[in-house]
C-alpha cells in the first residue's frame, strides 16, 4: 500500500471517529493545539532568612537572646537561611564559631549572611586604618563560619551622638567642621580597596549597605560601589534605610545587590514605621534577575514569637512567583 493511500485511510478513520462523537475537525484541531501549547506553571521564589537581630534589637544584654536559641526559632518557624548580626555573639574563639555552623547545619539553615559595623568616614588615618583592620578581622570569622557575604557600612560624620536623634532626623547629620563629603568618599573607597584581597582570599562579599552616613542614599552607596568595580564589592539593599523615594532608591541599587535585607514593622516600628509594598519591591529584584537570599529584619515592638512568623509570611508570599 502506498504511503499516500495509507495517510488518506487514516485520516478517514479520524473523521469518522470524531463524527461518532460528536465532534467536528475544527473542534478536534483546536483541541489539540491547546493540549500542545499549555504547558505546567512552575512556582519560583527566593530562599527566605532572618536576621538575629529581629529576636534582639539590642533590646537588653545580649546574653538574653543568643545565637543559639535564634538558630532554634528560625528553624521552627521555617526560614530557610539566618543571618548573624556579629554584636549578638557570644565569643569570637574558633570552637564558638564551629559550634554555631554545626548548629545551624543540623536545624537545616543556611548561615547566609553577616551583619558587621565598621565606619571608615574619620579625618585621623590611624582610626580608618584600625577600622580596615577590624573589617578584615571580621571577613576572616565569615570565612570561618562559611558565611558568603559580609554587611558593610561607610561610617557617618558622628556629630550626632544620640542614635536616636539621628533617627528623629531621618538620618541627616552635619559635617565635622572643615570637611567635605568628597573627602569622606575618597577615605571610604581607599579603606574598601585595602579589604579587598582579604575579601578575595576568603570568598566572602563585601555587601555595601544603605545604612546611614554617606550609605544614606542610593546615589552614595553606587558613587562608592562604582568606583571601587570589584565583584568582592556589591550593595546589600535594606528595604527600610530610604525614607523617601524608597522604590525609586531601591531600582537604582537592585542591578548591584547581593542581599536584600526586608525590614518589617508589626507593633510600629521601633524609631519609624514605613509602609513597605513588598510586591513592588519583589517586583523590582525579580526584574533585574535577583536570585538571591530575602533576609528578614523584623524592628517592631510586637513580640518576635508572633512577629517574626507573620514577617516570614509576609516576605515568603511576595517573593514568590508562578512562571
Amino acid at each position: 500500500m502506498s504511503s499516500s493511500r495509507r495517510s488518506f485511510i487514516q485520516k478517514a478513520a479520524m473523521v469518522t471517529a470524531a463524527a461518532g462523537l460528536g465532534i467536528s475537525c475544527s473542534d478536534r484541531k483546536q483541541s489539540l493545539a491547546a493540549t500542545d501549547l499549555s504547558t505546567p506553571k512552575k512556582t519560583v521564589r527566593n530562599r527566605i532568612g532572618v536576621s538575629t537581630y529581629s529576636f534582639w534589637q539590642f533590646n537588653g544584654p545580649k546574653e538574653n537572646s543568643p545565637i543559639e536559641d535564634c538558630i532554634d526559632k528560625a528553624a521552627a518557624m521555617g526560614f530557610d537561611g539566618i543571618e548573624f548580626l556579629l554584636r549578638q555573639m557570644q565569643s569570637e574563639d574558633n570552637s564558638y564559631l564551629q559550634k554555631l555552623k554545626r548548629q545551624a547545619f543540623h536545624a537545616g539553615l543556611d548561615i547566609m549572611g553577616f551583619s558587621t559595623h565598621q565606619g571608615f568616614v574619620f579625618p585621623d588615618k590611624k582610626k580608618r586604618d584600625e577600622e580596615i583592620a577590624l573589617t578584615i578581622r571580621q571577613l576572616e570569622l565569615a570565612y570561618q563560619l562559611g558565611i558568603p557575604t559580609m554587611r558593610l557600612n561607610t561610617g557617618r560624620w558622628n556629630t550626632t551622638e544620640s542614635f536616636d536623634d539621628l533617627m528623629a532626623n531621618k538620618g541627616i547629620e552635619p559635617n565635622l567642621p572643615g570637611y567635605t563629603d568628597d573627602q569622606g568618599f575618597e577615605w571610604v573607597i581607599d579603606a574598601i580597596e585595602k579589604c579587598l584581597p582579604t575579601a578575595e582570599k576568603c570568598g566572602v562579599v563585601l555587601g555595601l549597605e544603605n545604612h546611614w552616613g554617606l550609605g544614606r542614599t542610593a546615589a552614595g552607596v553606587l558613587r562608592i560601589v562604582d568606583a571601587v568595580n570589584s565583584p568582592w564589592l556589591q550593595i546589600t539593599s535594606d528595604t527600610g534605610n530610604f525614607l523617601e523615594n524608597q522604590y525609586e532608591q531601591l531600582e537604582m541599587m537592585a542591578p548591584k545587590t547581593f542581599l536584600v535585607q526586608a525590614k518589617t514593622y508589626f507593633g510600629g516600628g521601633k524609631w519609624y514605621t514605613l509602609d513597605i509594598d513588598y510586591k513592588r519591591v519583589a517586583e523590582i529584584f525579580r526584574k533585574v534577575g535577583y536570585k538571591g537570599y530575602v533576609s528578614v529584619e523584623f524592628e517592631g515592638n510586637e513580640d518576635p514569637m508572633t512577629a517574626v512568623p507573620k514577617s516570614l509570611e509576609l516576605i515568603r508570599e511576595a517573593f514568590t512567583w508562578e512562571v
